[in-house]
């Protein structure tokens, strides 16, 4: 099912949960940025305890994060896409979007309200606004141009993205790799430019969309983050890494907090480089996140422990 299709499933799918009733109920997807699975936790249950519910379900992606929800956090909420693929798994935004849609449709047959919560941009923006119907890539150019970037680099592919889609090469990040190996793979498997598949369009979603940011002064971000990392690291990330060495060429893998420690494993860096360095990495990527954030004029700033006000402007929006 396409992405399109599946929302117009959806839309025929939410229906009242209170059986008997005659006045429709509005379906409320609550989209939170968090510091943390507990603080999504929190807002989970301040949502729970404005409606006079239960808990809502939080829809949050991490396919691994070493400060995943606990057992018993799940138990109390109900997540979905924590540790829900292996690493040798394709995955994508627009995958994300299909198969989240599938489930928030499912849970507002009985909640009024869902929380997603995460800080993925791209994949908060997948279920808000939609993903342009991008062609999948077949495994062969995927690898063609895997074992290029290995061999020869970014700029060879840099030029021939010049030359097949100028458009896209003049915006594209030219230090994105990532990027720009994805508008090339479309450009070859299609004969067609990549920006011809960029519409940009905001798809309909048949639910609200309430969009809630969580922030704090950059310093104390910056503290939480350093401790945060200390923390992972005495819980035992390395033996996380140390497990899945051998796959390390894997893109699902080329992630903070692996990276450094293969080049510690590697002896390319010592320990306590490894660790200064993955602090680095995510005070820069918070960094990526506010200013990708800021730009959408729909978000309302709150600090993470204002759980009344956060509730007193979903009330009032409603």
């Amino acid at each position: 099912m396409s992405a399109k299709e599946e929302g117009e499933h959806a839309q025929d799918a939410v229906d009242d949960p209170h059986d008997g009733d005659d006045e429709k109920t509005i379906s409320t997807l609550k989209v939170c940025g968090t510091f943390s699975p507990q603080e999504s936790q929190k807002q989970a249950q301040c949502g729970a305890d404005a409606d006079g519910d239960k808990p809502c379900a939080v829809v949050r992606f991490a396919i691994a994060d070493a400060n995943e929800p606990t057992n018993e956090e799940q138990q109390d909420v109900q997540h979905y896409f924590v540790g829900s693929n292996s690493i040798h798994d394709y995955y994508s935004a627009a995958i994300y979007e299909e198969e989240a849609l599938k489930i928030i449709n499912n849970e507002f047959k009985t909640h009024d309200s869902l929380l997603l919560s995460g800080g993925s941009m791209m994949y908060i923006d997948a279920v808000c606004k939609g993903i342009d119907d991008i062609p999948t890539i077949d495994n062969e150019i995927r690898e063609l141009l895997k074992n290029r970037f290995k061999q020869e680099g970014l700029e060879p592919l840099l030029a021939e993205l010049k030359e097949l889609d100028p458009i896209h090469y003049d915006i594209v990040d030219k230090k994105n790799y990532r990027r720009v190996i994805h508008a090339l793979e479309v450009c070859l498997q299609t004969g067609k430019t990549y920006t011809s598949f960029r519409k940009n369009s905001v798809k309909e979603r048949p639910f609200e969309i309430i969009k809630i940011g969580l922030t704090l002064p950059r310093e104390e971000m910056y503290e939480r983050i350093n401790d945060r990392v200390l923390t992972m690291a005495e819980d035992g990330l390395l033996e996380e890494v140390k497990r899945v060495y051998p796959f390390k060429y894997l893109t699902s893998l080329n992630t903070v907090g692996y990276k450094e420690l293969f080049e510690y494993l590697d002896n390319q860096i010592d320990y306590a480089e490894a660790i200064r360095r993955i602090q680095s990495n995510t005070r820069q990527y918070m960094r990526k996140q506010m200013t990708w954030f800021k730009r959408d004029q729909d978000i309302k700033w709150f600090s993470p422990f204002n759980t009344k006000e956060i509730i007193k402007y979903i009330d009032s929006v409603l």
